[in-house]
């Protein structure tokens, strides 16, 4: 079929515009209505360029697809050296399975605001290269130590004191603080675009996704070891069925935290300070917890009862707060954006399209059936409309500079260039 011409693509997207708010749809001869140049500006006429990635993230990338890449790198040699290559590769494969339902979880919380690409590849290779290698190097240090004062005899009542140390504070302040460097590495490099506790929980999950899977293969390698394919089997519903989102939970704390703080202003930069920490703590008490747990309770019926009343509740408690902060996201868009639209940069209908679930999913099977170029435009159009609303959020927070100013001015030239696209 031949692609359809600019006044049927123009007629298509005004009948979508109607359909959203029960009024009867143009004829389809019928011309698109015209979309003029606001008479009331927002701010004052600004003269900053366009610009769609910062030249900050680029550097971010480049240095953590290296430095992270590498790391992964060390770790696959290290898991290898007692686990054997055909014992990797099984292992990796199993550690694929979480992984897969994790970054799909993910991928449904980042929808309505994405974040850029190049992050959430820096967020995975941190955690499942650098933060594993700061573990175990740290780790190893420790055992030396130990090992050097005489205090870590196997069988010993020094070693079980240590092994239970290192269980419940060891790993989860040393995991939970490599893992928070990279939520606040990105936090500082993405200023305009991390302004919320969402994107705080996508970073962070993204991060211990990549913990976990590395730590994973680890597990999985050990129990095979140790004891063959009952206990991988085991080591696996344990893992990778029942607790797959258990980093997750963790370090997602420290991400809501640092989500919190990107618009708060109270107590100024002390108070946003106090606001990390306060996470970050929550992350180390809840991975404590979790360690204890499985230190403490070695029947499998205990470990599942812990599992069913402490753990379960929890990880609900989660998807409650992840739905309502997605609800807290759309009410912010419509609102920011309608405030545009009475200003006149967008139509109500245009408002009705970009800022509600509903209106989203009509615009994008309209597009579907359009050219290449008008898809993108209208999925671009969407994306940056959302970016303008949370622009504008940060400057009614108090959270503005000139930099936000002039990503306001940058989205919305960009905006009315996808809307020339999309209209033709």
């Amino acid at each position: 079929m031949r692609p359809p011409n600019a006044v049927g693509a123009a007629t298509g997207l005004a009948a979508i515009l109607w359909v959203m708010t029960l009024e009867p749809a143009p004829a389809p001869g019928a011309a698109a209505p015209t979309l003029g140049a606001p008479t009331t500006p927002v701010s004052p006429v600004w003269t900053a360029p366009v610009r769609r990635t910062p030249g900050g993230l680029i550097a971010l990338t480049v240095i953590g697809l290296v430095l992270g890449g590498l790391a992964l790198l060390l770790v696959f040699v290290y898991l290898s050296t007692f686990l054997g290559a055909s014992a990797l590769g099984l292992c990796l494969l199993l550690a694929l399975v979480p992984l897969t339902g994790i970054l799909l979880v993910v991928r449904w919380i980042d929808r309505w605001e994405p974040e850029p690409r190049p992050a959430l590849w820096f967020a995975f290779l941190w955690g499942a290269g650098i933060s594993i290698v700061t573990a175990l190097v740290f780790d190893l240090g420790v055992q030396l130590a130990l090992a050097a004062a005489g205090s870590s005899r196997p069988g010993s009542e020094a070693g079980a004191g240590t092994d239970a140390f290192a269980a419940v504070l060891q790993a989860p302040l040393v995991e939970e603080g490599a893992k928070g460097v990279g939520i606040l590495l990105l936090f500082l490099v993405l200023r305009r675009q991390f302004d919320g506790p969402v994107d705080g929980i996508v970073y962070a999950a993204t991060i211990a996704a990549g913990f976990a899977f590395s730590e994973n293969i680890q597990y999985f390698g050990v129990a095979m070891l140790d004891g063959g394919t009952e206990s991988l089997g085991f080591t696996f519903l344990v893992r990778g069925v029942f607790s797959p989102f258990a980093h997750v939970t963790f370090t997602a704390c420290t991400g809501i935290a640092f989500g919190i703080a990107s618009r708060s202003r109270a107590g100024g930069a002390l108070g946003r300070v106090l606001i990390v920490l306060a996470g970050f703590a929550l992350a180390v008490a809840l991975h404590a917890l979790w360690n204890g747990a499985a230190y403490l309770l070695t029947s499998d019926s205990a470990l599942l009862f812990y599992y069913v009343l402490v753990q379960l509740p929890l990880f609900i408690g989660y998807i409650v707060a992840v739905v309502l902060l997605r609800r807290q996201e759309e009410r912010i868009t419509v609102a920011r954006l309608g405030e545009y639209a009475a200003a006149g940069w967008f139509t109500p209908r245009e408002v009705s399209m970009l800022a509600t679930g509903p209106g989203r999913r009509q615009a994008r099977a309209w597009a579907a059936g359009q050219p290449r170029q008008r898809r993108l435009a209208m999925r671009r159009f969407i994306a940056d409309a959302t970016r303008l609303a949370f622009a504008r959020q940060r400057m009614l927070n108090g959270t503005a500079d000139r930099v936000a100013r002039a990503d306001e001015a940058a989205l919305l030239a960009l905006v009315q260039a996808h809307r020339a696209v999309v209209i033709g």
